[in-house]
């Protein structure tokens, strides 16, 4: 567990809860073992997003947070093998640079011509706890293992010292809310994608999920204007709905920009995944090519973080302002130095330089 994680409502920390560990976790063990365990409200804090919004975050009791860790352990060996290929998210061996680099082969090597980027509204909100019962109940014989995740689902959430009891939702940044979500999706979205693409789709079509955020490829246009009505549907049902303005179709692929010239409609559009902007582009030698550019907002918003921290560390040594800055261009190196990308890396380099 990180040493320096946020304490939950309790404010127990990592190093307190070291003095004496060993027996902190039998008796924590004791007590998941005989039902006594209760599950502590999450604490409600809110980040910044780059538009302008802010994320809810619950942060948990330090107990809570291990207990999720164990369970979560033994969902992913459960579900691992009933998960399908083009769920990336928060899987063990996959990475958000997998799904960019699949969606972009599979762009590459199908007959890919149109791009519905679909956005889930406020998923992590949204989910609803009997279904997810259900679902789980579907793999899972042990009932207390149900109830466990349960007595998480329904501990509440605590903002500005008020108690409030939720309905619905897992809350987002929890331990165990990435499984409970990929499980959640698996049942709504990822079988019923698979079998709307064997039974429904005439031409190809090509599928890339990354927890809530997800992108379907389209060989005709017809087709993708279909499955966005079913999916709604769909989602509906369970819940759930789409963003009516981050989903869209549009025209993207390796003849997107020959046909939209003639039919003097510009330059194809673009879509954001996992932090880039994809953009229709050619090589030097001509052939098509996928661009990835850093998103702008995100670029602009991590230079803001990295100017406000450097003006509050002005005063430290400079080694530590030395290590700090060596992290931040190595963590933003790590993530979005690709191909393509050199112009955004050279920006946030060249930025960083000057502040």
């Amino acid at each position: 567990m990180r040493r320096r994680a946020a304490a939950g409502i309790d404010g127990v920390t990592w190093d307190q809860y070291e003095t004496g560990l060993e027996g902190n976790l039998a008796e924590l063990h004791g007590r998941v073992q005989r039902g006594a365990y209760r599950a502590k409200p999450s604490r409600r804090q809110y980040i910044p997003k780059p538009d302008g919004r802010q994320r809810s975050l619950g942060v948990a009791a330090l107990e809570d947070k291990l207990v999720q860790r164990e369970v979560a352990e033994i969902l992913n060996a459960i579900y691992e093998t009933d998960f399908l290929g083009f769920s990336y998210g928060f899987r063990p061996g996959r990475s958000q640079h997998r799904a960019l680099d699949a969606l972009a082969t599979a762009i590459y090597r199908k007959k890919v011509n149109w791009i519905l980027d679909a956005d889930i509204r406020a998923f992590f909100e949204q989910v609803s706890w009997q279904w997810l019962v259900r679902f789980l109940e579907h793999r899972i014989a042990d009932r207390r293992l149900v109830r466990l995740i349960g007595k998480w689902l329904k501990a509440g959430v605590l903002e500005d010292g008020r108690l409030l009891e939720v309905e619905r939702g897992t809350p987002q940044g929890a331990v165990i809310s990435p499984v409970l979500a990929n499980i959640y999706l698996h049942y709504v979205y990822d079988l019923w994608v698979q079998q709307w693409r064997r039974r429904r789709a005439g031409g190809e079509v090509i599928v890339v999920r990354y927890a809530d955020d997800t992108v379907v490829g389209f060989q005709h246009r017809s087709e993708a204007e279909r499955f966005l009505d079913e999916l709604r549907q769909r989602l509906q049902r369970f819940g759930l709905e789409l963003h009516p303005q981050k989903t869209r179709i549009i025209e993207f692929g390796r003849l997107a920009a020959r046909k939209r010239k003639a039919r003097n409609l510009g330059k194809p559009e673009t879509f954001a995944f996992l932090g880039f902007t994809h953009i229709c582009g050619t090589s030097r030698g001509g052939t098509f090519l996928i661009l990835r550019h850093t998103v702008r907002e995100r670029l602009r918003e991590k230079l803001r973080q990295v100017k406000e921290t450097i003006w509050r560390m002005m005063h430290r040594p400079i080694a530590e302002q030395g290590l700090y800055l060596k992290r931040v261009v190595n963590g933003f190196l790590n993530y979005f130095a690709v191909p393509t990308n050199s112009r955004a890396i050279n920006s946030f380099y060249r930025h960083v330089g000057w502040y």
